[in-house]
């Protein structure tokens, strides 16, 4: 998949809808080419074709990957300005991987799970929200990004496992991941997982 904004006020906007998780695998802000996004544009506003701004893959990676959608705002790249006067546009490729969804962490034995990410805080006001004062609830740019690494995960959640990202608003942990094998090996055409020196049909 491939999505490009052009307008500097417009959201940039990438979704695997029901079929997975994003997966950025390159990221532009700047100009690559004089074609794209250059309706109206003066010709000296579309030559430099050499215009790029470092790092900005990786903040899409930290705010995209995982997520079935995710919108972010062209304004949070350009400064600095990567090359004064050229017209840029952020253009962004992305896979969308299959993935289990929850809010929740589960056990599946013989395997191990696979985070694509993992975000600690709020986005909506309709996760986690069952007798919560509406004052908990209210902010939903509130985030940080989670590490897990973990053959299994059975978690009791607590604020002091994370950085608090907005105090005094109730977060929640959500995860998108996939089982796989810890380590495949083929006995007779079957999957096999050796998980804790035990052996389990994957």
């Amino acid at each position: 998949e491939m999505v490009v904004t052009c307008d500097v006020d417009t959201v940039h906007r990438l979704s695997c809808d029901d079929i997975g998780v994003i997966s950025v695998q390159a990221a532009l802000y700047g100009r690559a080419d004089s074609e794209t996004c250059s309706e109206g544009r003066p010709p000296s506003e579309l030559a430099n074709t050499l215009c790029s701004q470092d790092g900005t893959a990786d903040v899409l990676k930290r705010r995209c990957d995982g997520k079935r959608v995710c919108e972010v705002s062209v304004n949070v790249f350009g400064t600095p300005d990567p090359c004064v006067g050229t017209f840029k546009y952020l253009q962004t490729n992305y896979t969308c991987l299959p993935a289990s969804h929850f809010w929740a962490c589960f056990e599946y034995e013989g395997q191990v799970i696979s985070v694509y990410g993992a975000t600690y805080g709020r986005y909506d006001q309709t996760t986690c929200t069952y007798r919560r004062p509406a004052s908990e609830i209210q902010n939903i740019d509130c985030s940080q990004p989670a590490s897990i690494v973990s053959d299994r995960c059975s978690c009791p959640l607590f604020d002091s496992m994370f950085e608090d990202p907005c105090v005094g608003t109730y977060k929640y942990l959500e995860v998108a991941y996939i089982c796989e094998c810890k380590k495949l090996m083929r006995v007779w055409g079957l999957c096999i997982g050796k998980h804790e020196d035990h052996y389990h049909n994957c």
